[in-house]
């Protein structure tokens, strides 16, 4: 079983696909963590020292490794992670896609105090936030959306995904 936890950042996908992963007894991997860990740099400074597009490019290459050498895993990706280089195709075809369906208000109210550590808003005032949220899920979702299973706010727990898987 190969579950891709997805969504925009601050959706939940990292917090609460540890706990499915508990629960369904298999490993858990952060896909910007395994970067991190590969790279030995933080993804703010993989965007600053070598940009979005080389970025996007290793994150395609991770996400293939971790598919190609683990049979079972829960893995919460980047919140851009479906819209690059064919990853949604891939993960589809891989296993179970959920997309954690999370609005642009409760987005904004956990990500505006936690910006300095996401390279795309680091820098945004509260103003500008609330437009790239907006800006970004109008085009990223239809890439979310082509998931297995499209999870709202109702249904954000651990019982409940296990429950839609």
């Amino acid at each position: 079983m190969k579950l891709f936890f997805l969504g925009f950042m601050g959706s939940g996908k990292s917090k609460l696909g540890k706990k499915v992963a508990k629960q369904l007894n298999l490993p858990f991997f952060d896909l910007d963590h395994e970067i991190e860990v590969e790279e030995g740099l933080t993804i703010l400074q993989l965007f600053q020292e070598r940009g979005e597009a080389m970025f996007r490019q290793l994150e395609a290459q991770k996400l293939a490794n971790l598919i190609i050498n683990n049979e079972s895993f829960v893995l919460s990706t980047g919140g851009g992670t479906p819209c690059f280089l064919q990853n949604m195709s891939l993960m589809n075809q891989s296993g179970t896609t959920i997309y954690l369906n999370v609005s642009t208000d409760i987005l904004f109210g956990r990500l505006k105090t936690g910006r300095i550590k996401r390279p795309l808003i680091a820098n945004l005032s509260d103003e500008e936030l609330r437009l790239f949220i907006d800006s970004s899920l109008n085009k990223r979702t239809d890439f979310y959306n082509q998931a297995s299973i499209i999870a709202d706010e109702a249904n954000l727990t651990a019982k409940k995904i296990i429950e839609l898987i």
